[in-house]
Parts: C-alpha cells; structure tokens; sequence
C-alpha cells in the first residue's frame, strides 16, 4: 500500500464541493505560516544543530504519537523517554512502523504520512517491512543543509512563530535569533506564568521568591504584583506579543487588596486551604487581564485539562509524556468578573480556547458574538484534527462568523509537522467554505478573501502582529 501524494485529500466527495474546496484552498496552499501559538523550543533555531535521528525527530518529542503507542501495550522506555535508558532509535522508529495500522484515521497518521510523503518522497507505508528502509531514507536527508532546522523554518515559509516561555527565561536564543541578519522570520517569546500564579503548582513558594529576589520585589502581594509585570515588560522587549494561561478552570475574582495580601501571606507560607487557592488563582487570572489592558499582551486562556492524569508516569518520565486528559468546561460563569471590567476595554485581546467540544457554541461563540475583547480560539489539542475542525467551524460560525476567530494554532513542539497541521486545517476550512458557496450561502469572491484572511489578516490582528 502508498501512500497518498496530498493532492486532494480532505476534500469531500460531492464533485462540486471537491472543486469549489480545491479552488479555495489553491488561494492559501502556499501563504506563509503565522504560527502565534506554540511550543517549538528557539533553541533548535538558534543553534541551528541537525536532527540526530528519524526516531527522535518524529516520535521521541510527539505525545501525540507516543500515548496511543503507550496505549497499544508499548513502554514509553522503549521510546526513548526515558532518560536514565539508552533506546536504539532504530528501534524505537521500528516499534512505530510496526504499529502504524494503528494510527488509521487519527490526525498523527495524517500529519505523519504529510510529513513522510512532502519532505522525504516516502510513497509507501510503514510497516515491519519498510521500516528500515524509510528510517535511512530520512536518516540521509538529516545530513543534508538543507534539512537543518533554519533550512527547514524557511521551506516551511514560517513568518511568525511563538514560543513559550518561562517568566523568568532569559529569553537569551530569541535575542541571538533577532539580531541575526542571517535569520528571517519572527520567533517570539510567550510569557507562561501558570507556575507562578497557582498556589498548588509545585514549588510555588520557590519559584515566587526567586521572582521576588530577580526583579528586587519585596515579599508582598504589591511586590508580586510588580515583579510579574517587570517580567512582562522584559518579554515585550524582547518581542513578546501574548500571555498563556494553562488553567484548569477559568475561574476569576476581583478582590480587594487586604484580601489579596491575605490570600497571598497564605499561599506563600503554604497553609491555604483549597478555597483560598482557588480565590487567589481567580484573582491573579483577573490580575493578569488588568496587565493585559495595560500593556497590550494578548491573553489567552487554554483550560479543561488535568495535567499528568498517571501519577506513576509523571514521576518517572516527567510531564508532556502523552496523559494529560480533557475535563468540563465552563466560561460563561467564570469569566464574568473578568469581562464585566475589561470585556469592553479598546487594547484587550482575549482568546478563549477549549477541548471541550460543548462549550464552543454554548458560551465562546455568543460570548465573542457580543464582547470586542473575546476571540474564539481555534480547535486544540485532541480538537486540531480534520474532523473536529469542521464542527468547531460549524459550532461557532453562525452565531459569530469567521471574524471572531483567531486564525489555526498549531500548538505543537514537533516541528516539523507545522506545515502538515496548517494544511490541513487550511484544507478543512476550504470545505467547509466550499460548502457554504455550493448551498448558495456565501458568494465565492467572500470565500475566497475569508480563505485568505483566515491565514493572514485575521491571526495578525488578533494577535496584535
């Protein structure tokens, strides 16, 4: 069995819609990529050092790939996660071909056989079989200057990526990266303060203290404050466009400042309780949009996930080893504290991400439909997928159009299948744009600017670029 060349894949069926969608995806098929959201790490185009192997380059770093290999019987160990445990990538990339059936209809097979397919000419599948064969095709390329990661940033016609980044990172390989002249593009940081906000985070104490001591705070919930917004200015100095709230809930809190002295006296000595954590952490999500109108970071807000669900896993293979899980969410409630002082506000950009599918129409899209400051993130995580994509597109479009979103976020750390992830949600939303025209619902001229902006205009007014 071959694999696929791209061609027409995602397309529907229906002659006329598979045409019109062809058409419309012809208009961005080769727009540059703004990626506003993502978790490449810059030292991998800073330094600009080649991919040691096929193994690591594809599975090592995928969670993705890595989780239903787990779930499918195999140890993370004989992936090569697991640092103290010397892998032959060899045979780690053969444990991924022998199971390959089992990436049937995911998004990892198809981004996988778009990277196989687009960047080495592998037109056959893995399998026992081939899968020597395809692990030294790609293993010569990685040799070649033109497979190193800057050749590839500039292949991939890559003109804006994010990073994300610790509140108290240097930020050091993004300054090499912007004062080289021999780097195009933008690679910018991402200010994450998730650690430093949540009272229950591990090592909170400590990591707030060295906040403190770094920017010369003193130990008050006014110091705290200062500190983080020094760190702020830092990173919008060094190019920063948007904040990344990885919560739980999205819950928020306005309190006053003897409360919010209180909670935080509590959170640092370690005797809050779990109300108060939750108080504070609704408090500082309130704080952080405060800064946001302030100094122009766009927010955004990706919740519903409980991190490291395997406790075992976590404690020997580390976090972003494949069992983080979606939980409920809700925003219509918890946001209302937050929205009712700033949701109105001309500078503040909030985008509202989810991977629980129901809340999309029920809450992000009227919400959006209604305050200037909420955008409708785009489909995350579990949701970034062909299919999912069109339901997202379907949940929020009649009640707040294309122009309440945020443009695709590919969110990923396996960097080379951002051009296969942009495609293919390029290619979902040209069907689903496609469809739209063949029922006489928008004119094709409309969908052909909606395509464009969608890549282009939309993600960089959102984010501010």
């Amino acid at each position: 069995m071959t694999i696929s060349p791209v061609g027409n894949q995602l397309f529907p069926p229906n002659e006329r819609v598979r045409e019109l969608a062809a058409e419309l995806h012809a208009e961005v098929a080769d727009a540059p990529i703004i990626s506003p959201h993502g978790h490449v790490d810059p030292r991998l185009l800073a330094d600009n050092i080649p991919f040691h192997d096929p193994a690591e380059l594809f599975l090592t770093h995928d969670h993705y790939v890595t989780r239903l290999l787990h779930a499918s019987g195999v140890s993370l160990s004989d992936l090569g996660l697991d640092a103290d445990c010397v892998v032959d990538p060899r045979e780690a990339w053969r444990i991924l071909a022998v199971n390959w059936h089992r990436f049937a209809g995911t998004a990892s097979g198809y981004w996988l056989s778009h990277e196989l397919s687009s960047l080495f000419d592998v037109d056959e599948e893995l399998s026992a079989e081939t899968a020597d064969r395809i692990y030294d095709r790609i293993a010569s390329a990685l040799g070649k200057p033109d497979f190193r990661p800057r050749a590839l940033f500039d292949r991939f016609r890559i003109d804006v990526l994010a990073t994300t980044d610790d509140p108290l990172d240097d930020l050091a390989p993004h300054a090499r990266l912007a004062a080289d002249p021999a780097f195009r593009g933008r690679v910018l940081p991402t200010f994450r303060p998730d650690a430093y906000l949540d009272p229950e985070a591990p090592g909170f104490s400590d990591r707030v203290g060295r906040l403190l001591s770094t920017t010369s705070k003193p130990t008050t919930f006014d110091g705290y404050l200062e500190a983080l917004q020094e760190r702020r200015e830092y990173f919008i100095d060094h190019g920063a466009v948007s904040t990344d709230h990885g919560v739980v809930e999205p819950f928020t809190a306005e309190l006053d400042r003897a409360t919010a002295e209180q909670l935080f006296r509590a959170a640092m000595a370690g005797t809050a309780d779990s109300s108060a954590t939750r108080l504070f952490r609704g408090h500082m999500l309130f704080q952080m949009a405060r800064m946001s109108v302030s100094d122009g970071l766009v927010m955004t807000v990706h919740p519903g996930v409980y991190r490291n669900h395997h406790r075992p896993t976590f404690e020997r293979f580390g976090p972003d080893t494949g069992h983080d899980i979606p939980v409920r969410t809700e925003y219509t409630r918890n946001l209302h504290a937050l929205l009712n002082a700033f949701g109105t506000s001309p500078s503040f950009h909030l985008v509202l991400f989810a991977v629980d599918e129901t809340v999309y129409s029920r809450e992000i899209a009227p919400l959006a439909g209604f305050y200037p400051s909420v955008f409708i993130g785009a489909p995350w995580w579990f949701l970034d997928a062909p299919d999912a994509i069109q339901r997202w597109r379907s949940a929020v479009t009649e009640t707040a159009g294309f122009y309440r979103s945020s443009g695709f976020i590919d969110d990923t750390r396996a960097f080379l299948s951002i051009p296969a992830r942009h495609d293919a949600a390029r290619r979902s939303d040209a069907v689903f744009l496609a469809r739209l025209v063949a029922e006489e619902r928008v004119s094709l001229p409309t969908a052909r600017r909606i395509a464009r902006d969608l890549v282009d205009t939309i993600p960089r007014e959102v984010f501010k670029l």
